[in-house]
This record gives C-alpha cells, sequence and structure tokens, in this order.
C-alpha cells in the first residue's frame, strides 16, 4: 500500500442509488490507495463534478437514467486527461462495450472489497504507466466465463481463431492450454494487438509470434506456420507476404 497520500487515487463514486453509495464510500474508505473527493447520483452530474475536482478514479455505475456510465465514458474518452474508469454494475452484458471504453476493470455488483482491491491495484498500475508512457496496444482482455468475467493478459494468448461474430482465445502452453469464447470480432481485435507481438496468419487465424518456430513449404505454394507442440496451421495466401516479412524471406 502507498503511504504517500500524495500517490492515492483522487475517486469520484457515481452511482444512483443512494444505498450503493454509502456502500461504495464504506468499502473505500477502507482501501489506503484511495481518497474519496465526491460522489454523483446521475450521469451530467458526475460530468459536471469531472470537470471541477479532475478525479483520477471514478468508480461508474453503468445503468443510469438519462446519461448512464456508457455516455460519461464516452464523453471522458474525449478529454485530453481524462479519468481512469472501473464500471461497478449489476450487469455482466456490457463487458464489450467497457472493453471497447478501454476501461480499467467491470466490477460486478454486490461489489466485494477483495475484488475492488483489484480493480484499484489495476487502475495505480495503469496510472504508473501512463507516466512512463502507456503501450497504444491491448495489453488486457476481459472474458466472461461462467457466472463472472475473468481478466486475460494478452501475453498470455497464444492463438485467436475466428468463429462467426466471436472470437477463441488459446491460453497457456502445451496441455494447460484453456479456451475462451469473447464476443469480438477477429478484425477488431486485430487492429489493437501489437503487431510486434502478434501476426494474422489467415483469415480465421492470429498467432502470437513466439509461439512460431518455423515455417514450412508444402508445395504448390502452400505454406504452414509450425507450432510447437501443435499441428501446423495453414497460412492463407493474403498474408504470405507478411508472415515470410516477420522470417526475413
Amino acid at each position: 500500500m502507498a503511504d504517500d497520500s500524495e500517490n492515492r487515487l483522487r475517486t469520484l463514486i457515481v452511482d444512483d442509488e443512494p444505498l450503493a453509495v454509502e456502500r461504495m464510500q464504506v468499502i473505500c474508505a477502507k482501501i489506503d490507495d484511495l481518497h474519496v473527493i465526491g460522489t454523483a447520483s446521475d450521469g451530467a452530474q458526475a460530468l459536471r463534478l469531472v470537470d471541477a475536482l479532475k478525479p483520477d478514479l471514478i468508480l461508474l455505475d453503468m445503468t443510469m437514467p438519462e446519461v448512464d456510465g456508457l455516455s460519461v465514458a464516452r464523453a471522458l474518452a474525449k478529454a485530453e486527461q481524462r479519468p481512469a474508469v472501473v464500471f461497478v454494475t449489476a450487469h455482466d452484458n456490457y463487458a464489450v462495450e467497457a472493453f471497447d471504453l478501454d476501461a480499467v476493470d467491470y466490477v460486478l455488483k454486490p461489489v466485494k472489497p477483495d475484488r475492488l482491491e483489484r480493480a484499484v491495484q489495476r487502475a495505480l498500475a495503469r496510472r504508473d504507466d501512463t507516466r512512463r508512457g502507456h503501450s497504444p496496444w491491448l495489453e488486457e482482455l476481459w472474458i466472461p466465463h461462467r457466472s463472472e468475467l475473468i481478466r486475460i493478459a494478452t501475453s498470455e494468448v497464444g492463438r485467436i481463431d475466428a468463429e462467426r461474430d466471436y472470437v477463441r482465445l488459446y491460453v497457456g502452453n502445451g496441455d494447460e492450454v484453456r479456451t475462451y469464447l469473447l464476443l469480438q470480432t477477429i478484425a477488431g481485435l486485430e487492429d489493437r494487438l501489437d503487431p510486434a507481438q502478434f501476426i494474422r496468419i489467415h483469415r480465421s487465424t492470429i498467432l502470437r509470434k513466439d509461439r512460431i518456430t518455423g515455417l514450412r513449404h508444402d508445395g504448390l505454394g502452400v505454406w504452414s506456420c509450425e507450432i510447437e507442440g501443435e499441428d501446423a496451421l495453414r497460412i492463407g495466401r493474403t498474408y504470405l507476404p507478411k508472415v515470410k516479412a516477420m522470417a526475413g524471406r
């Protein structure tokens, strides 16, 4: 925990339910890295307070009348110096929208103190990254899984396959590979992944470059990527020049 009060995240709580605000204040009071500087009961008031108070972090309810949490986040996304946003909601079906708005985290109600603590640590890490020069590329993904949302670092993803409007993520190595479905097009995800780390080899497949052990010519202009411990994957003709360029060919 940070001891220096100047390093604490100046935090604004936004929720249209007074009891939810009160509960959040109680939880926040026990987190040393937070300093609550205000509360707002609707989106319009939240935007006014952001302009006046310049918070570092907003704990933002998703569903509010008139100006909802997504609208607030979209407005903040246009700001030159925007606070980090952690969505706090009873609904798990807005994760894709939150993902697109580059929110720090997505916490489901009823909020558990340890879960909020993890979100705060991510907000602190984001602030430190920003001070050092934050990477423009996607570093984490939120995945709906069973009754919760789990967070996966892109560095853990070895392969991505398109499945209609979804992508299937392959996480881990060897016998410990796990797969998850994410509602996201492969083209949209490709645009947000670091091209130094990932390469698209087929209209349906993206690979992490360090998982590729070699390229194999199968004859008649057909090439495949060899992957340690897995079957080779065919390279689409459209993507072959870029894959060869990666190998210096």
